[in-house]
């Protein structure tokens, strides 16, 4: 008796052992497979996934490339798409200017409508694929996009991919995207978002495997985290924690961003993704721990959920079984991307019906082809013009184009592109513009390798007007290892023009100096304009205008619509006496912490139209909001969009900003009309970080609300002051 009495006891002890161990799968195949019944909650359907699969089957779902579960009928799936300006690396897909000219729009409005199409196109690619059984790498529903990194610095090569220097415009223009591209539906999303690259990170490129970005909390969250918490705000389903460490903490595996900042604080429950193979350069690049066990457990406790790389599939089941993570701490970190697959609709049996009907129609078509003439419009910035735009098309009998840029599709595209069946150069664009009865020559006349051809040179005597383009391509810089012309991993340690080109227009205005000249300028950084001011009628910023950039250029400078970009970054006089690329404090940089050295300020672009501003309602101050009316009137004879600005600037001391862009909005104005417009910027924007207390505080004394055409006008001022605990009355 009392042999059986042990003999049961012992087996009591044994089963749940036996289960908890070897969670065997002929008991998890026998669950039913309600996750994938669409009328049970996410939540239900989660729980069942949870309890069906194996650790093993847990583990391969954290990889981006993982093979799914046939058992269960759960496909593979490749979580890696691009997207930044329409989708990329998967063929014929429209192409949106790149991020940084679509800041330049300084329109919301129309991001959030591209961001739908790239959606829309992306759902189309994934019908495709999966209706011929090969969906593959970039033609999922998981975009890795917006960059909402801060242009910090315009050596970085990777500045043209963000929406510039100002964490509001950031904000806005980051919001936006993600609001288009995930679709109306939080529960069924269109595709998904993912803020990238969390955090601080923005150069140098060829030490970002390595580089400990080192700042103060100030910074941090002034600046670098800015966005990331509005876009946490705005449901952004994912977040990139990027290569770098930040204050000695790599960023895929540091407990204070990831756990204390990100999950605590701003409370996101989405998904956490690593950078490709971000947590082999722990092990290689920081070398701040060595076993890669150590490093998947680490990862997976401070919350990541996806790795981009295959340190987690080689090394997690090892840490579960050395118990450096528990099945909690496993189930934990699956739950977020199995919600993200329910959302898309991966895991259904039938697919979501309001996504089928896109197909080949839903691609580059007519809809989405005119959002990028018009992005690619409300993108160019007028610098400079001494009156000789617009160019009038019957009064326009000879054009001379110069330049190897001006007949370049690469030029077009940026980096992250997409490919475009009918790309239109900008020497097609204008001469499609012009018509058959108007002469148009174009001559490449330089290289990038400084050397200058001067054969167009003579011919150009015979237009009166010759329109010049310069700057740089995405060949020069970029990423690290796409910008493969260039010296410096993608980046760049001056703002000088390439040689050649200022050599070929010194030939060209010694041979034609009574010529009328304009200056297009692509690429996605500030230039040094000091020489081609003193040659130019007139200078324009193209960025990298998309597939419709030569429709959109030939617009513009004939008149068909004023320019209404504005600078979403400063033209420096000089980046040389900027602090060191490698210093991440913001002291010295952007318009934000800096008054002089501004040859173009932030918030800059000129129009055919010229506005007048004036109070309609002055300043208020409530318990939560500024609010204030500003009538501004189109004093032309031309229908003009006018982006209107305003700016707050702090009391003196505590290392305030010189001024803030706080709120601003983009009115289209009809010739000699007016419009109201009505702004309320929150109290709980002013706070600033108080490094001795660790929080946001409201400084008491007088702030100045400055509202004007950019970052150093002053159309109107008003002073606003505020008491002390003021939020707290």
């Amino acid at each position: 008796m009392n042999t059986i009495k042990h003999s049961l006891a012992f087996l009591k002890w044994l089963l749940p052992a036996l289960l908890l161990w070897f969670e065997p799968k002929q008991l998890i195949a026998q669950t039913p497979n309600t996750f994938a019944d669409t009328s049970l909650s996410q939540d239900a359907r989660i729980a069942n996934l949870l309890q069906t699969l194996s650790v093993e089957e847990k583990i391969n779902l954290l990889t981006f490339q993982n093979e799914g579960v046939p058992r269960l009928k759960i496909a593979s799936y490749n979580w890696w798409n691009e997207g930044l300006h329409g989708v990329a690396r998967a063929g014929q897909a429209t192409v949106f200017p790149q991020a940084i000219g679509m800041a330049a729009s300084f329109n919301p409005s129309l991001l959030k409508n591209v961001a739908d199409a790239i959606s829309t196109e992306a759902r189309a690619k994934y019908n495709l694929a999966c209706a011929k059984h090969a969906l593959q790498q970039y033609q999922g529903l998981s975009f890795w996009a917006p960059n909402i990194n801060i242009y910090r610095d315009p050596r970085w090569g990777r500045a043209q991919e963000t929406y510039g220097e100002d964490p509001y415009l950031t904000s806005q223009m980051g919001i936006a995207f993600v609001g288009g591209l995930q679709g109306n539906n939080p529960n069924q999303l269109k595709a998904a978002a993912c803020a990238k690259h969390f955090a601080v990170h923005s150069g140098p490129e060829n030490q970002r495997h390595s580089f400990n970005a080192l700042l103060d909390e100030k910074d941090l969250r002034e600046t670098y985290l800015y966005a990331f918490k509005k876009l946490v705000d705005a449901h952004v389903e994912s977040v990139m924690c990027a290569y770098n460490r930040v204050n000695d903490q790599p960023c895929c595996t540091g407990n204070f961003l990831l756990t204390q900042v990100l999950r605590k604080e701003y409370m996101f429950k989405g998904q956490v993704l690593t950078d490709c193979w971000a947590l082999e350069d722990i092990r290689s690049g920081h070398k701040t721990e060595t076993d890669g066990a150590v490093i998947a457990a680490q990862a997976i406790k401070e919350g990541v959920n996806l790795e981009c790389g295959s340190m987690l599939s080689a090394d997690l089941l090892n840490a579960y079984k050395r118990n450096l993570i528990t099945l909690e701490d496993l189930n934990a970190a699956i739950e977020p991307t199995l919600r993200t697959q329910l959302k898309l609709g991966l895991l259904n049996v039938h697919a979501n019906p309001s996504y089928l009907s896109f197909g080949q129609d839903s691609i580059a078509n007519a809809y989405h082809l005119k959002l990028a003439r018009q992005m690619a419009q409300e993108s160019i910035v007028l610098l400079s013009n001494n009156g000789v735009l617009p160019l009038q098309k019957d009064k326009v009998n000879a054009l001379m184009l110069l330049g190897s840029i001006a007949s370049s599709e690469d030029v077009l595209l940026g980096n992250y592109n997409g490919l475009s069946a009918h790309p239109v150069s900008f020497v097609s664009g204008i001469t499609a513009a012009v018509g058959a009865g108007t002469r148009v020559e174009y001559n490449a006349g330089y290289s990038f390798t400084d050397t200058t051809h001067f054969g167009g040179l003579w011919a150009a005597s015979n237009a009166k007007i010759s329109i010049a383009f310069i700057g740089t391509t995405p060949d020069y810089e970029g990423e690290e290892g796409d910008a493969f012309l260039s010296n410096h991993g993608g980046d760049r340690t001056n703002n000088e023009l390439p040689a050649s080109q200022l050599a070929f227009l010194r030939a060209y205005k010694k041979a034609n100096p009574t010529q009328k000249l304009i200056v297009v300028i692509t690429g996605g950084a500030c230039f040094n304009l000091t020489e081609i001011e003193a040659m130019a009628d007139a200078i324009l910023v193209a960025w990298y205008p998309g597939e419709q950039g030569g429709n959109a250029l030939a617009d513009v400078l004939f008149g068909t619509c004023s320019p209404s970009g504005k600078l979403p970054i400063t033209y420096y006089q000089n980046i040389q006496n900027l602090p060191s690329f490698t210093n991440y404090d913001m002291q010295g940089r952007t318009y934000r912490y800096l008054d002089q050295n501004q040859k173009y300020p932030f918030g800059f672009g000129l129009s055919y139209a010229n506005f007048s501003y004036q109070w309609k309602q002055k300043p208020k101050l409530n318990k939560t909001h500024i609010q204030f009316s500003v009538q501004v009137k189109n004093n032309s004879s031309k229908h003009a969009a006018e982006v209107v600005q305003a700016y707050i600037s702090y009391p003196n001391g505590n290392r305030m900003p010189v001024k803030e862009l706080k709120a601003f909005q983009k009115p289209s104005i009809a010739a000699n009309d007016s419009v109201e417009l009505n702004f309320s910027i929150p109290i709980e924007e002013l706070k600033k970080w108080d490094l001795e207390n660790n929080h946001w505080k409201l400084y008491p004394g007088k702030y100045t609300l400055t509202i004007g055409s950019h970052s150093q006008d002053q159309q109107l001022v008003f002073i606003v002051p505020i008491k002390e605990n003021y939020l707290h009355e």
